[in-house]
């Protein structure tokens, strides 16, 4: 029988993340037992007396490791700092909003070190097994919290997202994570890897979960979704790169997730986008999240840079490679490029990806350092393009026959189209899953 009190279902999810033969460890970092269990005996108390504070009350949450939580160091994922921080003095800006909603945050969860890949291994605090294959990697930078979604730790994880770490980890587990519009998530409180690109996600098992834990962290009111029809609506595929060189699981579920979509009335058109080449030019000069995580990062860079994960440490080095001019030069491109995409988007209701291009790599492959660096440049690959554009996206899971892994389908929107998105994304996800 499934608990229906906050309590009994917080106490499932500690049974879970305490499980020895489960992912737990691997997966929570730090775990609340008892602070969890006030505030959901107080949501509890509050939806006795017909008091909710909103749609996450007494909701089951994890936070990823690199949020502020006073009292304790913010390791992101990384010994040196679960060594050298300095405790946090309060809580980052979204935790407030999460527990000012009565969320019932039950642990934090593990990372890649710095959220600096999307592979989601972490040599540290170890790699958490795949929810539908633990002999694979579950994706990154939100591994934690993807496992801890998908194995029912919680309710909603809460990630960041700076190339695709909210929906790189969702589509390689089957769950649904969304990337908002940059600007409406503060990051105040949260370990920054790039100050123009990160932002701050959901990952939860459907699109209202999502929905609610975005308008909250977002300072919004939450509306709950109202349906939208598929028939009529502009699906516009994203020609060229997005679509080279896919694995043949994930071939095969986009085309299916296409043919679906035009059966329900849906107007898809196929889309030639340069501007993918224009963004691949600017980024030919070294990138702008390497060149800020150098920035980010040059004080444990500096002091220990022998215990940073060999694979990130690379790319924090590519990064501090970039010129201060070549810097300049990509911002002042991207900005150019970013309005150009907002324009060529106008007559289309969502683009639609693959969100990823290979379904999740075994942990055992990726141990080869040139091996991770392809893998991480394959899931990175379409993902990072919205951060780039500034635009919004939700990556879906596809329907997948018993035993195959997980695929997801990204819906992209202009910047501050999210609401639209998450109604249009709650159709298609009844469409595939219902």
């Amino acid at each position: 029988m499934k608990p229906h009190s906050c309590r009994d279902r917080l106490e499932l999810a500690l049974t879970r993340i305490a499980d020895p033969k489960g992912e737990g460890a691997r997966t929570c970092l730090t775990v609340y037992p008892r602070e969890a269990r006030a505030a959901a005996d107080a949501a509890d108390a509050r939806a006795a007396r017909g008091a909710p504070l909103g749609p996450l009350d007494g909701m089951i949450v994890t936070i990823k490791d690199l949020f502020d939580v006073a009292g304790e160091p913010t390791r992101a994922g990384s010994r040196i700092l679960a060594e050298d921080a300095a405790p946090a003095i309060a809580d980052a800006a979204v935790v407030q909003r999460l527990r000012a909603a009565g969320a019932v945050i039950v642990a934090k969860t593990n990372m890649t070190e710095f959220a600096f890949s999307g592979i989601g291994a972490n040599p540290h605090f170890g790699t958490p097994g795949n929810p539908r294959d633990r002999t694979r990697v579950p994706g990154g930078s939100s591994s934690g919290a993807a496992v801890s979604a998908g194995d029912g730790m919680c309710d909603i994880a809460i990630g960041t997202d700076t190339g695709g770490s909210v929906r790189i980890p969702a589509a390689l587990c089957g769950l649904v994570g969304f990337k908002p519009s940059r600007q409406r998530v503060p990051t105040g409180g949260a370990f920054p890897l790039s100050k123009t690109l990160d932002s701050v996600g959901p990952i939860a098992k459907t699109v209202a979960d999502c929905a609610k834990a975005d308008a909250v962290m977002a300072g919004e009111a939450y509306v709950p979704l109202e349906p939208i029809a598929l028939a009529g609506l502009s699906f516009g595929i994203a020609e060229g790169l997005p679509l080279d060189r896919l694995d043949d699981t994930v071939a095969a579920g986009f085309v299916s997730a296409v043919a679906q979509l035009d059966r329900a009335g849906a107007r898809v058109s196929h889309e030639a986008m340069p501007l993918f080449d224009d963004m691949l030019a600017v980024n030919a000069k070294g990138g702008i999240g390497p060149s800020e995580a150098c920035a980010a990062l040059r004080d444990p860079m500096r002091r220990r840079a022998a215990d940073i994960d060999p694979n990130v440490r690379v790319r924090i080095e590519r990064g501090c490679a970039v010129s201060e001019a070549d810097y300049a030069d990509m911002m002042r491109e991207r900005t150019r490029l970013i309005r150009a995409m907002d324009a060529r988007l106008t007559p289309l209701d969502v683009l639609v990806m693959p969100t990823t291009s290979i379904v999740a790599p075994t942990i055992a492959e990726v141990a080869d350092e040139k091996v991770f660096a392809a893998r991480n440049a394959a899931v990175l690959r379409n993902t990072s393009i919205i951060n780039f554009f500034d635009l919004c996206a939700i990556s879906l899971p596809l329907p997948a026959a018993r035993g195959a892994l997980p695929v997801g389908l990204m819906l992209i929107a202009r910047n501050g189209e999210d609401r639209r998105l998450l109604r249009i994304a709650a159709a298609a996800m009844e469409l595939f899953c219902g």
